[in-house]
């Protein structure tokens, strides 16, 4: 029991904060969301959700492809697939065509107003970006962000 002679016994040490890697991990997650709100938020295809840009996005880059090759590599049931690449068709950002070798799939590929929209979406960002950039950082800190920049592409090189 606690009185004047006897202060109460010391509580229980506080939790260890976090690891200094654990703090960066979770600072890294929220900025890099935060970027690509931002990024996002300054194209001109608000239209189109996220799934939908990375699927277009996909397409621009590695080409036609299959829809379960799409789902596998957008990490999606090829039910929810089929449901994107539908409308993305119906804007005609997509086509599809039949497989050259197998007669029971189609491939898709983006259109070239698809191949518009994804040029135009990421000169937006890039715009957005580069301003970003010029204005708020000076030239030590650029370096800096080019050297971390590095350090990130092998965070996420498999």
């Amino acid at each position: 029991m606690a009185t004047p002679d006897h202060p109460p016994a010391a509580a229980a040490a506080p939790a260890e904060s976090p690891r200094a890697e654990e703090r960066i991990a979770a600072d890294l997650a929220a900025v890099v969301s935060l970027l690509m709100r931002r990024m996002r938020a300054a194209s001109s295809q608000g239209a189109l959700t996220p799934s939908q840009r990375a699927v277009v996005g996909r397409l621009y880059t590695e080409g036609p492809t299959t829809t379960a090759a799409l789902a596998r590599a957008e990490l999606v049931r090829p039910q929810s697939m089929r449901m994107i690449l539908s409308a993305l068709e119906e804007q005609a950002l997509v086509e599809r065509a039949p497989h050259p070798t197998d007669g029971r799939q189609v491939v898709f590929s983006v259109t070239e107003w698809g191949r518009q929209a994804i040029a135009s979406v990421r000169q937006a960002k890039q715009s957005w970006l580069l301003d970003a950039i010029d204005t708020r950082l000076d030239a030590a800190e650029r370096r800096t962000l080019a050297e971390a920049t590095e350090l990130l592409k092998r965070l996420v090189q498999e």
